[in-house]
């Protein structure tokens, strides 16, 4: 949808870094999914709604040597790019609503911090669930970090969509397999708490 892209570039035109409410320094619960699994250094992993969050610079500096950044904004990207300089040429870079994106490539690690949520609509939902069941390797690790029950309602002036561990898990139930869940207090850097919940899949349907 246009208005969302036009929303999204004026947010990432507008406002800086620190000053997003997703903001952190160290995705720490995100690479802690990554060592969990022992993610392998030659994995192709994707980042969904990566925006210009530091999960990149992250995985560059670990020696994650397939890195696809995907996010509805290209200004986003551009930040990310700029920021990494010369590193950035290491890096895939999509600009793509992820409710439509249709990859070029299969995946062994798919994240996504705070981007499911933003899909409200039902097709919009089973078209990206069924994206990630399509190019998601079998045996491949999928991880969706959204708002808790207990978490904000909206998120950049945009309604969310709420979920718990039981609601994400049956809603992802089909195709794929639960690891684990946490919630987490995110401090945003207006001294806010935002209440998430991540859990980690493993996939079971080898259908395409």
């Amino acid at each position: 949808m246009e208005n969302k892209k036009k929303h999204w570039e004026n947010i990432y035109q507008t406002k800086e870094l620190k000053d997003v409410s997703w903001y952190q320094a160290k995705p720490t619960t995100s690479l802690e999914f990554l060592e969990e699994f022992n993610v392998a250094k030659s994995a192709k992993i994707i980042d969904v709604g990566g925006g210009d969050s530091f999960f990149v610079d992250h995985l560059i500096e670990l020696g994650y040597s397939d890195i696809t950044v995907l996010d509805i904004s290209e200004t986003a990207l551009e930040r990310a790019k700029m920021r990494l300089g010369e590193k950035a040429s290491a890096v895939k870079w999509i600009v793509a609503d992820a409710a439509k994106f249709i990859p070029t490539e299969k995946y062994d690690f798919w994240h996504d911090r705070a981007a499911f949520h933003f899909l409200t609509e039902e097709t919009e939902i089973k078209n990206y669930i069924d994206t990630i069941k399509n190019y998601l390797n079998l045996n491949g690790v999928l991880v969706v970090g959204t708002f808790s029950e207990t978490g904000p309602t909206k998120c950049s002036g945009i309604e969310i969509k709420q979920y718990s561990e039981v609601s994400i898990s049956e809603r992802l139930s089909q195709f794929f397999k639960k690891i684990k869940c946490v919630t987490v207090d995110h401090q945003t850097p207006f001294n806010t708490i935002q209440n998430f919940i991540f859990c980690s899949f493993k996939k079971i349907s080898t259908s395409i």
